[in-house]
């Protein structure tokens, strides 16, 4: 099971209880417990933190940042994700899909990566494209 902290910073109208939900189905997914903090920001907020974090200067839809990834925490609590909702409003225009599962993709997406799923090599990649779509497909 995955506890949350969630703090909405953006309009956006996924509630606690939904987001929730959603975090049951893909904890089970992806065999994950603990906690971990999701936060819904707007763009400018999400351009700041990707220029300060990353050094893009540019709006991005998700970061996602590990706690245990140095493996010197022993921690139950996995990370945090920041969402940036006007961006998933956005691309699900462009994508042509629901604003509801480009959400679930992207929230998948983050957890997967606290979970140490990434996608720079192309094998990894498809491991972890393949679960985050049957997350998406399952919820």
């Amino acid at each position: 099971m995955l506890d949350i902290v969630y703090n909405k910073q953006a309009a956006c109208p996924w509630t606690r209880k939904s987001i929730e939900r959603l975090l049951a189905v893909i904890g089970k997914k992806a065999k994950l417990k603990g906690g971990l903090e999701v936060n819904i920001i707007g763009s400018s907020a999400m351009r700041r933190l990707n220029r300060l974090t990353r050094g893009n200067d540019k709006v991005t839809d998700v970061l996602s940042f590990a706690w245990q990834e140095d493996k010197i925490l022993k921690s139950s609590f996995l990370g945090q994700i920041y969402i940036c909702y006007p961006r998933i409003v956005s691309q699900a225009k462009s994508f042509a899909v629901p604003a509801k599962e480009e959400f679930v993709r992207i929230l998948a997406h983050g957890i997967l990566h606290l979970a140490g799923y990434d996608h720079i090599k192309k094998m990894d990649a498809q491991k972890m494209y393949t679960l985050q779509e049957q997350i998406v497909n399952q919820i």
